[in-house]
């Protein structure tokens, strides 16, 4: 399978992409290792991994477990210590555009002065570079995106004005702006309302009917075998358990569920 990449005439970070590699995994990692600066502890040991092209692979495991570690080295934002990292046959950022990632909620400045519609404009940047400025077609994207995830009527609402769960919805659809072919997902899920979970389920459905991967990160034990294709569990930075029945069985037999999630 060949994945369609768009180029911009002058990129951020000066590289041109490559294409994917046809028939290749979204994502495959060999005895991946990663460390924090200044931390003798490993946040990621020893993690091999394969996720195959429209799946959606949920990431559980507890705090520090190594689920936002693992989402960030994919992202090329933690840099590893030993091992490969391949995303569509090609080295982490050889695809940069075609990736996006979704930081958890509690990262992100929401008292920063800018409006929905911008925040979500923002994720057709990587296709722009420097000297480009959004046309038409980027802002018609960007308010697709806004009604795919049920936003539309608050597109010029400061994100601050926005409640928890819309501004998860609005991180999303920033993410979908950017017309990414595997997407990182970093708590999605958390704390949001029902109507929030539940547009971004389909959302994930959608996606993976068109052959878009997604990798979430992800507390919840209940609804697995409904919302996602595949489960890896993480334990002190290690692949312990990979299935979803395997994941939900080792999880409550080792810690049981109320107490992973401490």
């Amino acid at each position: 399978m060949s994945i369609r990449i768009s180029m911009p005439r002058l990129s951020y970070n000066g590289r041109r992409e490559v294409c994917a590699v046809p028939g290749a995994p979204a994502v495959v990692m060999h005895q991946v290792h990663a460390r924090y600066p200044g931390s003798e502890r490993l946040a990621l040991r020893d993690v091999s991994l394969r996720v195959e092209v429209g799946m959606r692979m949920a990431l559980v495991g507890p705090n520090g477990a190594g689920k936002s570690t693992l989402l960030k080295a994919l992202a090329g934002v933690m840099p590893i210590t030993r091992g490969e990292i391949r995303i569509y046959g090609n080295p982490v950022g050889a695809c940069h555009h075609r990736v996006a990632y979704l930081a958890q909620r509690g990262n992100i400045d929401w008292s920063f002065p800018i409006s929905v519609r911008k925040l979500v404009l923002t994720g057709r940047y990587p296709h722009l570079g420097w000297l480009r400025l959004p046309m038409r077609e980027d802002w018609r994207i960007a308010d697709a995106a806004l009604e795919r995830v049920g936003l539309r009527d608050l597109a010029e609402r400061q994100i601050g004005e926005l409640s928890g769960g819309q501004q998860q919805r609005a991180l999303v659809a920033r993410a979908l702006a950017q017309d990414a072919d595997l997407l990182l997902l970093d708590e999605p899920l958390n704390a949001v309302d029902a109507q929030t979970r539940e547009i971004l389920i389909e959302v994930l459905k959608d996606l993976a009917r068109h052959d878009k991967t997604a990798l979430i990160a992800t507390h919840d034990l209940d609804r697995m075998e409904d919302e996602f294709d595949d489960a890896i569990f993480l334990v002190d930075g290690a692949v312990v358990a990979r299935g979803i029945p395997e994941t939900s069985q080792r999880v409550r037999a080792l810690m049981g569920a109320q107490e992973v999630w401490a």
